[in-house]
């Protein structure tokens, strides 16, 4: 059995709740990614992608430099741990149509992040291949993409 921790990316780079959407920004084009968790003091708060910037900053028509993360992130964050199966964490990005998930450690502190890209890589093609065609199909009326058994991991993770 394959584990999370052995194919995600390392990423211990959060962004506070309080930094501003430009700062995201600066962030996210220095790293070369295109999501940040938001942490603060206790751990995981919330996710910001790079479409969430564009839509609720940019489309908004709003000042970056004033519209703080916490204002533009999602809240409600979709995790998984990094002692999980990878095709526990492909089942729940699928359901959740997620192209990436944070990974957390049993004390739910940020560890890294696993992308549809990190399980297609492993050449396993019924699990990268199955959780990819679920992540590109339009939204619709499914279940709650949570895999029987799983022990945490979907939620908000404030």
């Amino acid at each position: 059995m394959i584990r999370v921790k052995d194919v995600m990316a390392p990423q211990t780079q959060g962004i506070s709740p309080d930094a501003t959407s430009e700062d995201a920004a600066s962030v996210m084009k220095t790293l070369d990614i295109g999501v940040l968790p938001v942490c603060d003091q206790e751990g995981l708060v919330g996710i910001l992608t790079d479409g969430d910037l564009v839509v609720r900053v940019l489309d908004a028509k709003r000042d970056p430099k004033a519209m703080l993360v916490g204002e533009v992130m999602t809240p409600s964050v979709v995790y998984c741990f990094e002692d999980d199966d990878v095709e526990r964490a492909a089942l729940v990005m699928a359901g959740q149509q997620l192209r990436r998930l944070p990974v957390l450690d049993r004390n739910r502190k940020l560890v890294g992040v696993i992308s549809i890209g990190d399980i297609a890589a492993l050449g396993q093609s019924h699990v990268g291949g199955e959780a990819l065609e679920e992540v590109s199909q339009p939204p619709g009326p499914t279940g709650s993409g949570q895999p029987s058994g799983h022990d945490g991991g979907l939620g908000q993770a404030a």
